[in-house]
Parts: C-alpha cells; sequence; structure tokens
C-alpha cells in the first residue's frame, strides 16, 4: 500500500520537475530567439499553465499505486524553429534543455544530502521531519527528476529524444519521420500500460532502474534506489 508521506513527497517533487522541465524549453528558445512560449505565458512557473489531464494527473498517480517509476509529461512548450538561426542544432538544444533542467534538480538534491550526511549520520540533526525530508524526499525528488529525464530522452515523439534522433537523420527521410510522430506517442502509452500485464515484464522500469536508478545512486551518499 502506498504511504501518505510518499504520495507527498511524490507530489511535491513531480510538480516543480515537471514545470521546470517545460520551463527550460520555452527558456532555450526564447534565448535562442524564438518568442513564441512567452507570448503564450508559457515561461510561468505557474503549474496550472503545463498540466495535461493525463500526462500530468493521471499517469503519474497510475504509476504511483501500481509501484512503479513515477514519471509523466505535461503540455509540451509550443516553439516555432522558423526563429532559430540554425533550426537542427537549435532544436536539439531546446529539446535537451528540459532533462538539463531535471538532471540539475537532481543535482541539488545530492549536494543537499551530501552537505547533511555527516550531521545526519552523527545523530546530530534527529527528528521524525527532518528524517522525512532527508530519507524520503530529498531521494524522492532526485528519483523523480532523473526518471523524467530519461523518460523524456526516448526517441520517441514528441519526447525530447526525438529531436535528438532527427539531427541524426538524413534530410530526405525527415518527411516521413515527422509524418510518424502524431502516431507513435500514443501507441506507446498504450504499451507502457498492456505490456507489463501481458508479458509480465516491464520494460521501463527496467529501463529507468538501468538508468535513473544507478545515476541516483551514485549521485547521493546512500543507495535510494
Amino acid at each position: 500500500m502506498v504511504s501518505i508521506p510518499y504520495i507527498i513527497c511524490s507530489v511535491l517533487s513531480f510538480i516543480p520537475a515537471l514545470v521546470l522541465h517545460e520551463v527550460a524549453h520555452g527558456f532555450a528558445a526564447y534565448k535562442l530567439g524564438d518568442p513564441t512560449a512567452k507570448s503564450r505565458g508559457r515561461l510561468s512557473l505557474n503549474p496550472l499553465k503545463h498540466i495535461d489531464p493525463f500526462g500530468t494527473v493521471l499517469l503519474p498517480a497510475m504509476l504511483m499505486f501500481m509501484g512503479m517509476p513515477v514519471f509523466g509529461y505535461a503540455k509540451p512548450v509550443p516553439y516555432n524553429p522558423r526563429y532559430f538561426k540554425n533550426p537542427r542544432r537549435d532544436d536539439v538544444i531546446v529539446g535537451l534543455a528540459g532533462p538539463a533542467a531535471n538532471l540539475a534538480m537532481a543535482a541539488v538534491a545530492a549536494v543537499v544530502a551530501w552537505a547533511l550526511y555527516a550531521p545526519a549520520l552523527g545523530g546530530l540533526i534527529d527528528n521524525e521531519l527532518f528524517a522525512y525530508f532527508y530519507l524520503m524526499f530529498l531521494p524522492t525528488f532526485a528519483l523523480v527528476n532523473l526518471f523524467l529525464m530519461f523518460f523524456n530522452l526516448l526517441p520517441i515523439p514528441p519526447l525530447d529524444g526525438s529531436s535528438i534522433f532527427a539531427i541524426l537523420l538524413p534530410a530526405k527521410y525527415l518527411p516521413k519521420y515527422y509524418r510518424i510522430q502524431q502516431y507513435a506517442f500514443p501507441v506507446f502509452m498504450i504499451v507502457i500500460v498492456l505490456f507489463p500485464y501481458l508479458f509480465h515484464f516491464n520494460p521501463f522500469s527496467w529501463y529507468l532502474g538501468l538508468t535513473a536508478g544507478n545515476l541516483a545512486n551514485l549521485m547521493f551518499p546512500f543507495p535510494i534506489y
């Protein structure tokens, strides 16, 4: 059964992880000359500006209660590559800005964990609230951000990894690649939900454990995954 403290820590981790991920996309595009996200209010830190009913609410809640790694997505930040000086290069920069923001937030959690490690280990800070913060919130915050980072790096449209994959394709294949984008993600989400039940194996949990889980353990002063 999922505990109330875990739910609270997950929500408090997931919201800033998603919001700053999307704002980073919009800010990168803005710095590269595209005002689209700024003009539509998508550089705001208000979570309501970025919520996608399924990706931000239903999917992470479902994963949380299934005991799977918590990840999801928000409404994609709009941008117009026509404003970019080098569209293919700048598209990759915008795509990587979101995962980079998640990595930075996970690193902040790890730095705090290391800074408090000696006092916590020596019993200098010994109360229940600190224990929840140190042993549950910080690891959850780092893991949620790393899960989001590696999930979004998958080369599946419209995830951020698709922009990296697109720059590797020869130009003649790009039109066909862009045509299949509208079908790839819905199929992917169906697979995420059905595959574990049909085949009793969850490749996405395995992938996130191998990537985000191992990186989180390397970053923290104690194993967290």
